[in-house]
């Protein structure tokens, strides 16, 4: 199902806009459509980040427990390269 929406923009805007979606072989309409899935997308994943790190900060308060990075970066660059390397342990904080 689809809808329609009115959006006011500036002529200067829209003037891009139309430069813009001609320059990439697209109509003015379904560049702006695109630009608004790729801005919905990037909120959507910069909203479950926040809330992921949210997570995160509560499990270390509840747990105490943390990993240092420098330690993990050793690890996923040695298991990159196919060697084999201890986990790294958690600490407590």
């Amino acid at each position: 199902m689809t809808g329609t929406i009115t959006l006011k923009l500036s002529d200067e805007l829209k003037a891009r806009i139309a430069l813009a979606a001609q320059q990439t072989g697209k109509t003015a309409h379904a560049f702006m459509v695109e630009a608004l899935e790729l801005q919905t997308e990037l909120a959507e994943g910069r909203s479950a980040f926040v809330t992921d790190a949210l997570l995160a900060r509560d499990e270390v308060a509840r747990y105490g427990l943390v990993v240092d990075a420098d330690e993990v970066f050793d690890y996923l660059k040695a298991r990159a390269e196919g060697k084999a390397a201890p986990k790294p342990d958690p600490s407590s904080i």
